[in-house]
């Protein structure tokens, strides 16, 4: 998670699925970590800003794919990268300083050409409610030109689709 200052201060730590409560999930996570809520997360009306979360969204993907064994490292060396085309948020419920999240993420969607669909689910430990929700259409790319590309097999390989 070096390849952006964006992450220095994000504490998020893998857990294992079975450290979650069962049936909270919308579908069965790839991988799963935890945070913690700080005081600089909060806008003016003393919640979570909204934008943290974009960057909790890039963090757990980026988190998920090395765990696949795909850093960014992996991705200069074979020339091909992911970029977000678009993303989707739905907040169903504000976050406070101190509440601990699961985060928890899976590919949806990924049928090997250039797009890809990344979902993610936050979960509020203390009363297993589900804050945010939101999905990622994410774009492989030729990282000399920039140019959309069908993804290397590689790829097609570690973000495989959860049935």
């Amino acid at each position: 998670m070096n390849n952006s200052n964006i992450f220095k201060d994000v504490n998020l730590t893998p857990i294992a699925l079975a450290d979650t409560a069962p049936g909270v999930w919308n579908s069965t996570p790839q991988f799963v970590g935890q945070l913690t809520v700080q005081a600089e997360h909060l806008d003016e009306f003393g919640h979570t800003n909204n934008t943290i979360y974009l960057v909790w969204m890039q963090a757990i993907a980026a988190l998920h794919s090395s765990h696949l064994g795909l850093t960014f490292e992996d991705f200069v060396k074979l020339g091909y990268g992911c970029v977000a085309r678009q993303h989707h948020m739905e907040y169903k419920r504000p976050t406070f300083a101190g509440d601990t999240l699961w985060v928890a993420t899976w590919i949806s969607q990924n049928e090997g050409k250039a797009d890809m669909t990344r979902q993610y689910q936050f979960v509020r430990a203390s009363d297993q409610a589900t804050v945010m929700q939101g999905h990622t259409q994410w774009v492989c790319i030729d990282m000399k030109t920039g140019r959309p590309k069908k993804q290397p097999p590689q790829f097609v390989e570690a973000y495989k689709a959860v049935a």
